[in-house]
């Protein structure tokens, strides 16, 4: 039986349930109608949530298999990260994703958990140190520009509210991780200490 057929039948089964629900109520079987009717809406309630997980879950590891190759290993943190320039300023990691979109949310590993973090900007490059999770290294030469955005990895803020670092890993995929600082006038001067770095050109999140 083809797809059509099988969406004609639908209507038709409901028509007959409806009918039969009726038929039932007249003939004093109204309470065993009610019963029926109020089961079969829990059981499709169920049934709906849990299709609804099962395509997040499948559809979260289709992504991370996508994004594997792309994104391959990040780059480890140096024992010697040289004099501290920056920082360490406080506030909350929100994720990172392919540049330059704002939510493609990168899923592989753990560089997509939010937490609680410090960023300080070292001479050999930029270091995110996360509660419960990795810290990111993000190499001088990797980084290709700094800015503040409204938003990244689905996460609206006010304007200006996300701090952005576009970088490129590694395997050579370019991608933006983002720090909502919980001492927004510091913006200014990380995104100063990076004017002039060598933009890729794909401007700012799209």
């Amino acid at each position: 039986m083809n797809l059509r057929a099988r969406r004609g039948l639908i209507p038709g089964i409901l028509v007959l349930v409806v009918v039969a629900s009726v038929i039932g109520t007249v003939l004093g079987y109204g309470r065993f109608v009610f019963n029926a009717w109020f089961i079969g809406v829990c059981v499709l309630i169920v049934l709906g949530l849990l299709s609804m997980f099962y395509l997040l879950i499948t559809g979260n590891k289709k992504k991370q298999a996508a994004q594997a190759e792309l994104i391959g290993e990040l780059p480890p943190t140096p024992a010697d990260l040289g004099a501290e320039q920056r920082g360490p300023d406080t506030g909350l990691y929100l994720g990172s994703t392919m540049a330059p979109s704002w939510q493609n949310r990168v899923a592989v590993g753990d560089i997509s958990d939010r937490a609680s973090a410090t960023i300080a900007e070292f001479a050999a490059g930029i270091l995110i140190t996360r509660q419960g999770a990795s810290d990111i290294w993000i190499p001088r030469e990797a980084i290709t520009a700094v800015r503040t955005e409204r938003g990244i990895a689905g996460k609206v803020m006010s304007a200006d509210g996300v701090l952005v670092i576009r970088w490129v890993l590694p395997s050579g995929t370019e991608i933006d991780s983002g720090i909502r600082a919980d001492d927004k006038s510091i913006y200014p001067g990380w995104v100063n200490a990076f004017a002039g770095q060598h933009d890729s050109g794909q401007g700012t999140q799209e």
